[in-house]
């Protein structure tokens, strides 16, 4: 029903899918884009397509029953490609020029794990930075050297091309995705409902470094201890204490448990928060700033911009109460 989706206003999310289809990573935009969940507004359409439409096999030995073919991705405003069965031998010509045209008339691309292989197929990570699922990072790096891989990232989103990890990051972009179109609030919402905790950046490390000894206990009561207090000028040494650890030791702890500092986590704490007050409160940006522990309106605005991309003023513009109510 494109026309009556094009009609409501409805954002179009198309999934490409390719026998052996892996069916987590085609659950995982599924769930994030394709559920009308009670008491939230419908933002999204979705539909999944394939080159040949009919019964498409999984990984598990189960199957689908695809109806559309690769017509669907010219109608689409977002196309993710969950997986990509096909890394090991070229795409066919159809499907590399479907997502090229795509592409070009400004469709957003989203790859998870090996649907990476299919983007660069099509030349469309050229010079660009790009992820995928750890254990293929240094073989997609072979392959395609014009791509600048990150091996460790949980996703990489570049505005009109975004890639990501295999499996549980791929949950993780779908929602950053949700938070760039309509708000870390709404996002926020829909992982709720699937009982998913707060967001991991993008950044973060795909997996934890070995190490020789054991990591210890869960910083779990540390983080909701230091997310309850984002307005106190928490340092590293307040952490440490308040865990009855070294700074060095809760640092090593941050980097195997989260796969960031504890800097950095606290600091993106104190943004997600200022997002959601952006978005659910009138109070000026100064205020905001004290609130979530950033001292001033300048500094506010530094660290928003480093990490969301635009100004408090202007991200409130876009999805703040004055926002809600036009839609």
């Amino acid at each position: 029903m494109p026309g009556y989706f094009r009609a409501m206003g409805l954002h179009r999310v198309v999934a490409l899918v390719q026998p052996p289809q892996a069916e987590f990573e085609l659950g995982s935009a599924a769930e994030v884009f394709g559920l009308d969940r009670p008491g939230m507004p419908n933002r999204y359409s979705f539909r999944v397509c394939a080159e040949r439409p009919g019964v498409v096999g999984t990984k598990s030995g189960g199957a689908l029953y695809v109806t559309d073919g690769l017509g669907a991705l010219a109608e689409a405003d977002t196309i993710v490609v969950p997986a990509w069965a096909g890394k090991d031998a070229a795409a066919s010509p159809a499907v590399v020029e479907a997502v090229r045209a795509a592409h070009a008339r400004g469709a957003r691309l989203a790859a998870i794990c090996t649907g990476a292989f299919l983007l660069a197929e099509a030349g469309l990570l050229e010079g660009r930075r790009a992820t995928t699922h750890w254990r293929y990072a240094a073989e997609f790096a072979a392959r395609y050297p014009g791509v600048d891989v990150d091996p460790d990232a949980l996703y990489i989103d570049l505005g009109d091309i975004a890639t990501s990890a295999g499996t549980a990051a791929g949950i993780d972009l779908c929602l950053h995705l949700v938070r760039a179109d309509h708000g870390a609030g709404h996002a926020a919402r829909i992982a709720r409902h699937m009982v998913m905790p707060p967001h991991r950046e993008g950044g973060q490390r795909q997996y934890a470094v070995a190490v020789e000894e054991e990591p210890g206990e869960s910083l779990g009561a540390l983080l909701e201890w230091a997310a309850e207090r984002l307005h106190e000028p928490l340092t590293l040494e307040d952490l440490a204490a308040r865990s009855r650890l070294s700074p060095r030791t809760l640092a090593r702890r941050f980097g195997e448990q989260l796969g960031t500092s504890p800097g950095r986590w606290l600091l993106a704490q104190r943004i997600a928060a200022a997002r959601v007050l952006l978005e659910d409160t009138d109070l000026p940006i100064e205020a905001v700033a004290v609130r979530v522990g950033l001292s001033s309106a300048v500094n506010l605005r530094r660290r928003f911009r480093d990490r969301v991309g635009t100004t408090p003023a202007a991200y409130r513009r876009a999805f703040g109460r004055e926002a809600a109510r036009s839609v």
